[in-house]
């Protein structure tokens, strides 16, 4: 695997120091306590130095070990291991199996010779069960068989707490509270001395090699397990890490989060706890100690003392992206999370994402990029700033120091690279756009939105628009030099519209249209202007582009002044200056007189007569030139006769004086109706159009909302112009008989009988005759029904009248008027139908008086 630069080796006592020449001299056992360094030796010495770290200008750590003294015990055995407990100045030596203790300054041992006999190994209870903070806790295994003892040490006495059995010999012990982690001869096991419950963990030779139980934190412990691995295991009997890999024959191992380091007979390994791999090797001849004393890892040979000094996590996380090693970098910084203060972490570990997420952009590896910019909240200028220009020059950004990359910028990051260069910006693209409507972009606004202006612009891409014609932040300046150098006429529009600037938007779009510059964005540029005219509330820019508009388009340009708005219309503009600005342009002309009289049905007889004059001269215009009548002239034709038709505000006579003496007899006759002149209008239709059908049609719509009698006189009035006594054509005949057999309901049948002249059989009339006496017969037999309803109806109330006058109706002095309360002075009275009896006078006056109405029923009236 690859290695992480984690620790550095630094001497700390050279051998001279301990042994001067005496080369018997070995070192057996080392315990650290703040400053004070202890070492116990294999001719029953026990040295005492002060460590002092330096760190040099260039930050390289060294120590000075300072000899204060040493001691011999006087049994000419080694020492086998050394404790020190600080909150009783006292240092627990074990040698020749009996634990002593001495005064950690002076190393004398105490005054009343407290000690522990018969040990063969001892381990401090770390995380103490007694509470009482000048007591330590030892467990020691005991030279008995089998046997495990827990003592309560004070400054000068020792008190046995326990006694507990094992199963098999124990040889190393760890301790965490009230449970115990062994290593017996063959397996490895908790137990709880209090409660006596053990835990098997799992298999382990002994006899083979050296155990290790080490307590590396809360209830947790590091084991040396079979097949060379590191056993993590809880007091639980479970493993809350995955194992190590490290060597067959280790005989030391410490914890110093989050790497393992552990000891062989020729090298210190370091492994990490977050991903297991090996990261680190440092070549260590015949090391036989490796200890961690709060947080400071010590090695030992026989002659000389070594401190592994971490490196900062900083720095080895640096180093890490360094070699772009992204994942392990980010491992080691979430790793580092515990060791590090909250907010000084957080800072620390949004940077490092950032960082990493640029190694990931230079890579290319966009989604990796953008997902740790997104966590690391990066400021999307740090990116921006990259592309040469992208940033506005009102920016006040500077990047961020210490860099969180090496790039001066995209080119030097693509190395020129065309095709790099294009998927970065793509990359852009989409990560701004994404940002954009996002808290990331907050404050940047203007950054994000003229840098992403500029790559859509420069990439020529259709989002450009889409972003111009939404809300969005694009400095004007900037942007309107960018687009004008890439040619981006009709969004450089976009850009001023949206910034208020619709004069100057209008005068880029007409040099477009105009041809004086180029810009294909938009094909139908000229409809787009005359919509955005249609809806622009400046009237003066209006006015100033209507001629132009026209000009180009008469039938379309209009529509500047017929698609408006309608609150726009009525407020703003005076038809009149539209009508005269018209003049020269007749087709918008008309489709604007239209538009104000068929449309908004504006009834002003000015604008209806204009309409009509408008067309019937471009009739009599058309027909001047060719005789038939062509399409246009067929429209116009049905235009006016519907406008003579309908309105009834234009000027007749006006247009009847135009009118005659042309060719023009169904409008001619329309104009007659309207002046109620029908005989003259009838005459032209059936005489000079010979047009029967037309004069049929022209009754109808002209008794339209007229009672029948106005209908009946306009039908007759037809058949007398028909049946004129000097005409004898034979059309007129058969017209007037037609007439009369589809219209047979429109004509009184005795009237029709006296005008028809002898000389026609019945059988020409036969369908007229037939209808007339159907409808004489039903209108008969409906009256005689009426008549015998009527007379049923009559017929009731006189036996209603009847029965009334058959009771008998007593009247006194002593009753009194239902309305007015007085008795009656005279026979003389009304009576009602709900028995009431009134003055003749009061029911005269009944309707007037409101007191009686809850007296008179429905049938009241029925007096």
């Amino acid at each position: 695997t690859m290695s992480v630069k984690a620790f550095k080796l630094v001497s700390a006592v050279e051998r001279e120091m301990l042994m001067g020449d005496k080369n018997y001299i070995n070192i057996e056992c080392i315990e650290c306590c703040g400053k004070n360094l202890y070492i116990g030796t294999n001719d029953c010495f026990i040295y005492h130095f002060l460590l002092d770290e330096k760190i040099s200008t260039a930050g390289k750590i060294t120590f000075a070990a300072t000899k204060q003294l040493h001691k011999y015990l006087g049994l000419k055995k080694p020492v086998n291991e050394l404790k020190a407990a600080s909150a009783l100045t006292r240092l627990l030596v074990l040698c020749d199996n009996t634990i002593t203790l001495v005064n950690m300054m002076n190393l004398e041992p105490v005054p009343t010779g407290a000690r522990i006999k018969g040990a063969v190994t001892f381990a401090l209870n770390e995380n103490p069960v007694s509470g009482d903070p000048f007591c330590v806790e030892v467990c020691i295994i005991s030279v008995k068989r089998r046997t495990i003892q827990m003592f309560m040490v004070f400054e000068d006495r020792v008190q046995i707490v326990k006694e507990v059995f094992t199963p098999e010999q124990p040889c190393a012990v760890a301790v965490d509270g009230y449970y115990l982690c062994l290593a017996l001869t063959t397996q490895y096991i908790i137990l709880n001395y209090n409660t006596g419950v053990s835990q098997d963990l799992f298999p382990y030779c002994s006899d083979e090699k050296r155990p290790i139980v080490k307590r590396i934190g809360r209830q947790e412990f590091l084991l040396a397990g079979p097949g060379g691995l590191g056993m993590f295991a809880t007091v639980d009997g479970i493993s809350q890490h995955a194992p190590v890999h490290w060597s067959e024959n280790v005989v030391g191992a410490a914890l110093c989060f989050p790497y393992v380091v552990a000891l062989d007979d020729e090298f210190i390994t370091v492994h990490s706890m977050l991903d297991q791999q090996q990261k680190q090797t440092l070549p260590f001849k015949e090391g036989h100690i490796l200890q961690d004393f709060e947080g400071k890892v010590i090695v030992a040979t026989n002659k000389g003392v070594y401190i592994l000094v971490p490196l900062p996590l900083e720095k080895q996380i640096q180093d890490l992206l360094a070699s772009h090693r992204v994942e392990e970098a980010l491992l080691l910084a979430k790793g580092a999370r515990r060791n590090i203060p909250k907010e000084k972490f957080q800072v620390m570990y949004k940077r490092i994402l950032q960082q990493a997420g640029f190694i990931q952009f230079a890579q290319l590896q966009f989604l990796e990029a953008k997902e740790l910019f997104r966590s690391g909240q990066l400021d999307v200028r740090e990116l921006i700033s990259l592309y040469p220009f992208l940033l506005p020059t009102s920016s006040s950004f500077i990047r961020s120091h210490p860099p969180l990359h090496e790039y001066a910028d995209l080119n030097q990051l693509t190395q020129g690279d065309q095709e790099k260069m294009t998927k970065c910006k793509r990359f852009l693209m989409s990560y701004l756009n994404e940002v954009r409507s996002t808290e990331v972009a907050n404050g940047y606004k203007e950054d994000i939105d003229t840098a992403l202006l500029k790559l859509y612009a420069e990439a020529n891409h259709e989002s450009l628009l889409d972003l111009l014609v939404s809300e969005n932040f694009c400095l004007l300046t900037d942007s309107a030099a960018w687009l004008e150098k890439h040619k981006k006429y009709f969004a450089l529009g976009l850009l001023y519209h949206y910034n208020g600037q619709d004069a100057a938007a209008l005068q880029l779009w007409v040099k477009i249209v105009d041809g004086h510059i180029e810009d294909s964005t938009r094909s139908d540029l000229y409809e787009y202007i005359v919509d955005f005219l249609t809806f622009c509330s400046d009237q003066d820019l209006v006015w100033k582009y209507s001629e132009w508009v026209l000009q180009k388009n008469e039938e379309v340009g209009i529509q500047i002044f017929t698609k408006r708005p309608l609150e726009e219309q009525e407020k703003n503009i005076n038809p009149d200056d539209i009508i005269s600005c018209l003049n020269k342009y007749p087709k918008a002309r008309v489709k604007y007189l239209e538009h104000l009289v068929l449309e908004r049905k504006i009834e002003k007889e000015k604008y209806h007569t204009h309409l009509a004059v408008l067309y019937l001269e471009e009739i009599l215009q058309l027909k001047s030139v060719t005789t038939d009548n062509c399409t246009e002239t067929t429209e116009l034709l049905v235009k006016l006769r519907s406008l003579l038709q309908k309105s009834d505000l234009y000027r007749i006579n006006f247009i009847l004086e135009k009118i005659q003496g042309t060719d023009l007899h169904m409008e001619n006759a329309i104009l007659y109706g309207k002046l109620e002149e029908h005989e003259k209008a009838l005459h032209i239709l059936v005489h000079e159009l010979k047009d029967f059908r037309a004069a049929e049609e022209y009754c109808v719509w002209n008794s339209e909302n007229r009672d029948t009698q106005y209908r009946r006189r306009l039908f007759h009035m037809l058949l007398s112009v028909y049946l004129n006594p000097g005409a004898s054509d034979c059309a007129l005949v058969m017209a007037a008989v037609d007439l009369l057999n589809n219209h047979a309901a429109e004509f009184d049948t005795a009237l029709v009988l006296q005008l028809v002249p002898d000389s026609w059989s019945v059988q020409l009339l036969s369908p007229f005759l037939a209808g007339a006496v159907r409808q004489s017969i039903h209108t008969k037999r409906m009256t005689q029904a009426a008549l015998g309803l009527a007379q049923a109806e009559n017929l009731i109330y006189k036996y209603e009248k009847v029965k009334q006058k058959g009771t008998p109706i007593l009247l006194s002095d002593k009753k009194v008027c239902q309305v007015c309360q007085n008795p009656f002075c005279e026979p003389v009275f009304v009576r009602y139908p709900n028995g009431g009896m009134v003055h003749t006078h009061c029911a005269a006056n009944r309707h007037l008086n409101s007191t009686m109405t809850h007296h008179s029923s429905s049938s009241s009236n029925q007096t």
